[in-house]
């Protein structure tokens, strides 16, 4: 089985920008489609995105397309999250996680029964104003 480790978490002002990594090991990484979640504190975890396991097409949720985007090197065996224009909105922490199924991670916040088969323990990122 896959397992996930994010990094690339920190401190950044307003206005900045990070790169995340989740740095999966397993030899069969490119067999899963792979998503970033976030979870703000005192809210619930929501989607940002996903990428399919080849990498060639990734989907956002509606708020998140225009200041976030998916890669992933399934040579390096890693997805990464870059993250533009941060606000303090975008405080949270932020997990990827990972399923064979793209839409079991597009609706895994949103349908109880829809259970991504790895998650990663998440790396935080703080935006100062």
């Amino acid at each position: 089985q896959v397992q996930l480790v994010e990094s690339g978490g920190g401190v950044v002002q307003a206005g900045g920008s990070l790169r995340l990594s989740c740095a999966a090991s397993g030899r069969t990484f490119s067999t899963y489609a792979v998503g970033w979640f976030r979870q703000a504190p005192g809210k619930e975890r929501e989607f940002v995105g996903a990428i399919i396991k080849s990498g060639s097409s990734t989907y956002y949720a509606d708020s998140m397309k225009d200041l976030f985007t998916i890669s992933r090197d399934n040579a390096k065996n890693a997805v990464y999250l870059q993250m533009d224009s941060l606000k303090p909105d975008d405080t949270a922490v932020y997990y990827c996680a990972a399923d064979p199924i793209l839409h079991t991670l597009v609706v895994a916040t949103t349908h109880k029964d829809s259970n991504p088969e790895v998650w990663g323990h998440g790396t935080l990122v703080t935006v100062s104003s």
